[in-house]
């Protein structure tokens, strides 16, 4: 066999006799670690992809639990307005009968007030009139008694 300076060759022989083999070990042991690299790779692709789709279900999961908790957040929030402005209508309607019973209450004071002050009037003009029939009648009197003084003086 002849010799080479960059590579061993070995010699296999089969039992038999009638073949021998010649097989490059470093081919060999070459090409046993490419196959045993594109399995790692293969195995590392497998395992990236699974790790991948897992990645996806966990992130799809992840927006639907999102997406309900916002749903579930706008229905609450909705839920509070609506309250809230059913509490502020109830106040305004609240608020506006109590500002109609106090301008009832206002308008049956000012028409007591206006009754009172026409009666009040219809008094001093009542007591106006007599003091000046009684005045009059006064006048009437002292004259007749200052001519009857007169008439007898004379």
């Amino acid at each position: 066999m002849g010799r080479f300076n960059y590579r061993q060759i070995s010699q296999l022989v089969k039992s038999n006799g009638k073949r021998a083999f010649l097989v490059d070990t470093l081919a060999l042991t070459e090409m046993i670690q490419e196959s045993n690299l594109s399995k790692f790779k293969s195995e590392v692709q497998s395992s990236q992809e699974h790790h991948f789709s897992l990645l996806q279900r966990e992130t799809e999961k992840l927006r639907g639990d999102i997406e309900k908790m916002r749903s579930e957040l706008r229905y609450e929030i909705d839920k509070v307005t609506a309250g809230q402005r059913l509490d502020l209508n109830l106040e305004r309607g609240r608020i506006r009968d109590e500002l109609s019973n106090q301008n009832a209450e206002t308008t049956n004071l000012t028409n007591k007030l206006d009754r009172e002050i026409h009666a009040l009037r219809a008094q001093l003009e009542a007591a106006k009139y007599d003091v000046i029939k009684y005045c009059i009648g006064t006048l009437v009197s002292i004259s007749a008694v200052g001519l009857a003084v007169v008439r007898i003086l004379m």
